[in-house]
Order: structure tokens, then sequence, then C-alpha cells
């Protein structure tokens, strides 16, 4: 008989969290070892991955996710610490704003589709041989609710998150007869360091007029959406793009 209950709970996963030293990364590290599970903090801040990981109780890895060789190094040597590797969390990111007549647009593009694209494709792709032999092997990738819906200014940050959304759909199709599902979370307004610099007051304005909450998120909600969807008992939901916004992108007005 089916124990449920176990279904229910990431206990002894090995989970990889990418951009894990602040914000939604750290948030989903916090999580998912509350849970029980194993963490591999990876992040380009090493002195920032080191610190959340001593405060869960896990290891940190210095990621630079625009490196593929260092990818590919750092997987194995988490595979290896931990013996396994079952999730894997795409989330390290970006700002990348730049209106399309500007003179840099060229060199914001090419590293937006390079941290926030190609370095989740390389993740998983470095990840797979050990996806393979998990018992429920899980990717999320974090994209944007700018993948759905933009903003002025934004053109390489909500192509390479809508990229994300693509990818995720590619991916679960290919993937799914292996039992690997591939889901992607939108987050919305989320208070993180990439909206620090946003006084408050635009915040509160904002939220008011275009969530249905009325409210900015926190990163540890984003996180239980994330959890929720590496759950083993959530063996039958793949190829799904799902906003974690307030409301956002369900509000006309």
């Amino acid at each position: 008989m089916t124990d449920h209950a176990q279904l229910r709970s990431v206990r002894g996963s090995v989970v990889l969290v990418t951009g894990a030293a602040s914000g939604m990364g750290r948030a989903t590290a916090e999580v998912f070892a509350a849970e029980g599970a194993q963490v591999a903090v990876t992040d380009f801040n090493r002195d920032g991955a080191e610190a959340v990981a001593h405060a869960i109780g896990s290891k940190a890895w210095k990621l630079d996710v625009s490196d593929a060789d260092e990818i590919r190094t750092v997987i194995d040597q988490v595979a290896q610490t931990f013996g396994r590797l079952d999730i894997v969390i795409n989330n390290a990111g970006i700002s990348a704003f730049s209106p399309i007549d500007s003179g840099n647009y060229e060199e914001v593009w090419t590293r937006a589709v390079s941290v926030l694209l190609t370095a989740q494709q390389r993740v998983i792709r470095a990840a797979l041989p050990y996806l393979r032999k998990a018992p429920y092997p899980r990717i999320v990738n974090i994209a944007s609710t700018e993948a759905l819906g933009a903003t002025a200014r934004d053109s390489p940050y909500a192509a390479a998150k809508a990229g994300v959304t693509g990818l995720t759909r590619a991916l679960a199709v290919e993937l799914g007869r292996e039992g690997i599902t591939v889901n992607c979370i939108c987050p919305g307004p989320i208070l993180t360091s990439m909206t620090a610099s946003i006084p408050d007051e635009h915040k509160q304005t904002f939220a008011k007029r275009r969530t249905a909450l009325g409210r900015y998120g926190q990163p540890h909600e984003v996180a239980h959406i994330t959890l929720s969807l590496c759950l083993p008992a959530a063996s039958y939901i793949t190829g799904v793009t799902i906003p974690v916004d307030g409301g956002l992108m369900a509000r006309n007005a």
C-alpha cells in the first residue's frame, strides 16, 4: 500500500537551488531544509551562499550560472557530496532593463539570455544523469509575470523569461515518459533585493492598483509553491506555468 504521508514529504531528497544567497532562492533553501531535504546552496555570491548554508545546516557552492564549465563541475560535486540529486530549482536571476534603442541594449540582451535562459537549460542538462536515477525527479524553473505581460523597457528580461516558459513546456514533453516533471513559476511583485530600490510608497500604490490582494508578496510565499511542485505526490503535474502574483494577472483594472 502506498504511504501517502511519505508522498507528501521531500525529507531526505537532495535539492539544488541556484541563486540561493538571498530573496526567493534563500527562502526556497530554508523551506526545503525545514522539510528535511538536503539543500545544495549555490550562488555567485560565495559568502552569501555560505551564510545561508550555515543557517540551514547544509553545504554551499559558489556558482556563476553564466559559466557552463562551472555548472557542470558544481553539479557533479553536489551529487558526489550528497550521493544523489533529486530536485533542481532554477532560481538564479538578474535585472535586465534597457530601452530598445539604447546604446547598451545588445549587451543587456546578451547577459539576460545567458543568465536567465541559457543557464537554466545548462543546469538541467548537467543534472539529468542524476535526476534519471532519482525516485521522484523534479525540475522547477523560475520565470516571472514579465513573461506573461511585459513592462516598457524590459524586452531583454521579458524575452528571456518567456523563453523559460517555453523551455519548461518542451522539456516536460520530452522528459515526461521518464517520470521527470518540469514546471515553471512566474513570481509577480515580490519583496526581494531586485525590488528593494523601489520606494515603499510606489510599491504600495502599484500593489493596490494592480494586484487582487493589494500587496507585494514575500519570498517564502513563492518558495512554498515551489515545494508543492516537488512533492512526490505532485507526480501528475508537469509543463505548467503558475503565476504566484497576488492576482496580478487576473486583474484587468
